[in-house]
């Protein structure tokens, strides 16, 4: 069935309408609203990051002074002074500490009882024989001071110690060992420097067990070869070349590399046939073998060489 289709205009458009209006659905509540608005007004602090909503402008009476903010040391209870004679101010410093434990103050009225006796004139003898009971040797030499070890890792004269510098080397596995000289003991497991070690410790870690296994294999390979050239030495198949034989030979290896050379130096600077390549190898191989046998002859002092029968 086909569907009909009316014109966009009608007079019953005209008619006036009444507009229907759809109610709208009220705003959605959480029932938890007024509990989360309590916890964030409990966490929040005022003036947190931005600071006070008004800054007091400081008053013009009050501007910043010279020496203003270095600390102030308290004033002395005790006054010195370097005009007169020391004796006079250990006396005087004396006399106060005596006058003032004896004397009945009330520390609440700050009101003493007691005067201070006079301060001794110039023409006063001083006290004599007064003796003190303490060993100064005793003290100076029981415990010796030594500095640590600094370094300076800036042009401004920067300090710090040199075992936390880096600089030198701590071994964590040195055994235990102690000082004949000093009651000291030193535990293994801890970090030592070399600079407070004792001199005569040699054991400043344990050594690896394949470089042992490794020393024992190099000795026992030498000891073998020791053993077969005295056999052959003792079968007489095997003869020892002496200095001047070793140093003849050297000479005449090294002139033979001299001619090799000039002769290596004197190919044409284009090689494009293949009888040109394989002289320049020959000659290559030659030099080389020759380097390998003076660098022998150079290394080892002590050769042997077949016997020719």
């Amino acid at each position: 069935m086909s569907e009909v289709v009316r014109p966009a205009e009608s007079v019953y458009n005209l008619l006036p309408r009444n507009e229907v209006q759809t109610p709208k659905p009220s705003r959605y509540m959480s029932k938890f609203r007024p509990v989360v608005l309590l916890e964030e007004k409990s966490v929040k602090d005022a003036m947190r990051t931005m600071g006070p909503a008004e800054v007091p402008i400081p008053s013009p009476n009050k501007y910043l002074k010279k020496h203003s903010k270095e600390p102030k040391l308290p004033d002395s209870k005790f006054p010195m002074s370097y005009g007169i004679d020391l004796w006079v101010n250990l006396y005087y410093f004396h006399s106060y500490f005596h006058v003032f434990s004896e004397s009945q103050c009330s520390r609440e009225a700050h009101s003493c009882t007691m005067r201070k006796p006079p301060v001794p004139t110039r023409a006063d003898i001083p006290p004599m024989g007064i003796r003190t009971q303490r060993n100064f040797i005793k003290t100076v030499t029981a415990l010796e001071v030594k500095p640590k070890p600094i370094s300076v890792d800036s042009r401004k004269g920067h300090k710090q110690v040199l075992e936390n510098s880096g600089l030198v080397p701590k071994y964590i596995k040195k055994k235990v060992f102690s000082r004949p000289d000093q009651d000291c003991f030193i535990k293994s497991n801890v970090n030592m420097t070399s600079a407070v070690s004792s001199p005569n410790v040699q054991d400043y870690g344990e050594v690896p067990e394949y470089l042992l296994q490794r020393n024992e294999e190099e000795q026992r390979a030498q000891e073998e070869y020791d053993n077969y050239v005295k056999d052959q030495r003792e079968q007489g198949a095997m003869k020892y070349l002496s200095d001047e034989e070793r140093h003849a030979i050297l000479e005449g290896l090294k002139k033979n590399w001299d001619q090799l050379h000039r002769e290596y130096q004197g190919l044409s600077f284009v090689i494009d046939t293949m009888s040109k390549k394989s002289h320049k190898q020959r000659l290559e191989a030659a030099m080389k073998q020759l380097e390998n046998d003076i660098q022998i002859f150079e290394k080892f002092k002590t050769i042997y060489i077949p016997k020719e029968h």
